[in-house]
């Protein structure tokens, strides 16, 4: 087969990839919190063609010695853009949103695998019953807000007002005169690039081994690490996709199907130009 359609399938296959990674950009860019992801792309392996038998007979030469072709381009990584979304105020008072970037809340969500924590900045909280005298604190999906100590937030008694205070705490007043407190459960990301989205506005840690330790991923905001949240009430945070940018890289996308696509069919032609010699 003619290198060139080697090269240009192989770049075509990673090409498409970018697609769809711009395409999911594009479809989440109203939903809360949302991060857009990057791609980034790297060069597969060169081949080294020997166009002289010693390489002394090139000793002025003023580039690498020898010829190397290239055998495409592979997506290298998809990197999740941490940069802060636009707030959006709501005057809900369960509705909050960070006001840092790589803070993330933590949240129980059930698989067929068991119960597996995920991360979220979708700061749109719900109640959900449990019995005449119990709710529990729950994103939009149903899924468990947990709390610093990765447990489930259950509220006892009847609910009046809720306050979420800049550094994470979640204080509930009741009917009686009586409050319940719970500092939520928030870690800051340190290696995004090591998550992954995991459907759902989630992300999460990967299946298997990881090559770093968890504690280098992401840091427990408890403790003394308290002081580094940042949330402000009534607000969410909208997604960070710039939705012109997003279609500038998707016209250059196309464009780059576009020139490997000809490229392919070039390198046809000139095989049936060579096949029908005579």
């Amino acid at each position: 087969m003619n290198r060139s359609m080697i090269t240009a399938t192989n770049t075509l296959a990673q090409l498409q990839k970018q697609m769809d990674l711009i395409s999911n950009n594009m479809a989440n860019v109203d939903t809360t919190g949302f991060k857009r992801r990057e791609a980034t792309f790297t060069d597969l392996l060169f081949q080294e063609f020997r166009n002289q038998p010693n390489d002394r007979l090139e000793q002025n030469r003023m580039t690498p010695f020898n010829i190397r072709q290239g055998t495409g381009a592979k997506l290298g990584q998809t990197a999740i853009i941490m940069t802060q979304g636009a707030l959006k105020t709501t005057e809900r008072t369960l509705d909050t949103a960070f006001t840092a970037k790589g803070q993330y809340y933590k949240i129980l969500v059930q698989t067929q695998n068991g119960s597996e924590e995920r991360f979220t900045r979708d700061g749109a909280f719900y109640l959900s019953p449990i019995s005449d005298n119990e709710v529990q604190l729950v994103t939009s999906a149903g899924n468990a807000v947990l709390d610093e100590n990765s447990q489930p937030i259950y509220i006892q008694g009847e609910p009046k007002d809720y306050k979420v205070t800049e550094d994470g705490q979640f204080i509930i007043g009741k009917t009686d005169g009586t409050t319940q407190e719970f500092n939520l459960g928030i870690i800051m990301v340190n290696k995004p690039q090591f998550l992954e989205q995991k459907g759902g506005n989630l992300l999460g840690l990967p299946n298997g081994d990881l090559d770093v330790a968890e504690e280098d991923v992401f840091t427990e905001l408890r403790g003394i690490n308290r002081n580094q949240v940042s949330i402000q009430q009534g607000v969410l945070e909208q997604s960070n996709v710039d939705l012109s940018k997003e279609m500038t890289d998707m016209i250059n996308v196309q464009r780059g199907i576009q020139f490997h696509s000809r490229s392919i069919s070039i390198a046809d032609q000139m095989l049936g130009l060579v096949n029908g010699i005579r």
